[in-house]
């Protein structure tokens, strides 16, 4: 009895940390002064816990569409935010503090070699599954020459430009999915280089390694 006892009690505290992560996640990310919202998780019996039938982006994806109006940096509503969805996956909002650039895995890790044989700063960087990696730069917020930027919201993204292949920037009115949020098939997203307070780097300047990385894989 004491050891099923105890293999219940061990069940639980894992149970309650899993529950807790991702609140504590969305709690450094605002400590960052980071905007944070909750995201879809993944379902109990299908991918997305939202209510779309062949949902196309499961658990990667706001809980609300007035998911930009909520966003906050501030704990106490984020511990509300969380305390009905705790598994709740986290979304940061980009055009703000930052902007993304996300790139596939084998050009951003190639990016990354280039960088760090150059002495250049990279910034954070997150793993999207081992599928894409995420740069996070300082935001142009509203660059006057909008020819210079465009916004990656749910179902736009500059792939077919032939100049920056396979990239996507999000700005003004996106957001990206960030650690430690888990996706279908027991895939997550994470840090390979996790904030650490220093300034962002510039975004033309990631841009432009970013670019060539991606042409040349």
């Amino acid at each position: 009895m004491l050891a099923v006892s105890g293999g219940k009690r061990q069940r639980e505290r894992e149970e309650r940390e899993r529950r807790e992560r991702m609140l504590a996640a969305a709690r450094r990310y605002a400590a960052l002064g980071w905007p944070v919202t909750p995201g879809a998780q993944v379902g109990a019996d299908r991918a997305c816990s939202c209510d779309r039938i062949g949902c196309p982006d499961p658990a990667a994806h706001p809980a609300s569409g007035a998911w930009g109006f909520q966003a906050s940096a501030d704990a106490a509503v984020l511990g509300l935010r969380w305390a009905d969805r705790p598994e709740a996956n986290v979304i940061l909002p980009t055009g703000r503090v930052f902007d993304v650039l996300d790139v596939p895995a084998a050009a951003g890790a190639a990016a990354l070699e280039r960088m760090a044989a150059d002495g250049a700063p990279a910034g954070p960087v997150a793993d999207v599954a081992g599928e894409r990696y995420l740069f996070f730069v300082a935001t142009r917020g509203a660059p006057a020459d909008e020819d210079e930027w465009w916004s990656c919201h749910l179902d736009t993204s500059p792939e077919t430009d032939a100049e920056v292949p396979g990239i996507r920037w999000h700005c003004r009115d996106s957001y990206v999915l960030a650690p430690p949020s888990a996706l279908p098939y027991g895939r997550e997203v994470s840090w390979i280089r996790p904030p650490d307070g220093e300034p962002l780097p510039d975004p033309l300047r990631v841009l432009e390694v970013l670019s060539d990385c991606c042409e040349a894989v």
